[in-house]
């Protein structure tokens, strides 16, 4: 990671988002922590590093991040629909998840888990395509970033 191209702060607009079950917010708590230790995010037009602020507003996930050579926060906007469905899924694998793991039923949490990754990949990779033109980042930091993004989306 370049000593200037990560984000080092990152908070959610808990305005945007109702409360969340033991298990969400589990998620949403490591998901943020395991995105300031290690990410890889670039702004095309201005270097970091960053602190980034998500939320929601007109059904669609607001970025607005800033950094020391930023005379004000960059602001962009991608929308929700492409994301519905998809987030939708896969909270609903998560619930079949998370009551697999209360079973204990090895065989069933592994085929649940692997379906649940593929729709995490599926989410991470849309994330990339949609914020391409914007900015730059790996797969593990736009799968972070989608986590918290269906966090967002709880409603």
């Amino acid at each position: 990671m370049s000593a200037t191209q990560h984000i080092t702060a990152i908070t959610l607009d808990e305005s945007s988002i109702k409360p969340r079950s033991v298990e969400i917010e589990h998620e949403r708590h490591v998901a943020m922590n395991d995105l300031i230790e290690w990410n890889h995010f670039a702004l095309k037009d201005a270097e970091g590093p960053y602190e980034l602020r998500l939320s929601t507003a007109e059904n669609r996930f607001a970025f607005s991040v800033t950094s020391k050579t930023l005379t004000r926060p960059y602001n962009f906007f991608i929308s929700l629909a492409p994301f519905r469905s998809l987030i939708r899924d896969y909270f609903l694998i998560c619930e079949s998840y998370f009551d697999a793991v209360k079973t204990g039923n090895l065989p069933r949490i592994e085929a649940i888990d692997m379906s649940r990754r593929g729709l995490h990949n599926e989410g991470s990779e849309l994330l990339s395509s949609l914020l391409t033109d914007k900015v730059v980042i790996d797969s593990e930091t736009s799968r972070r970033l989608f986590t918290l993004i269906c966090v967002l989306h709880l409603k």
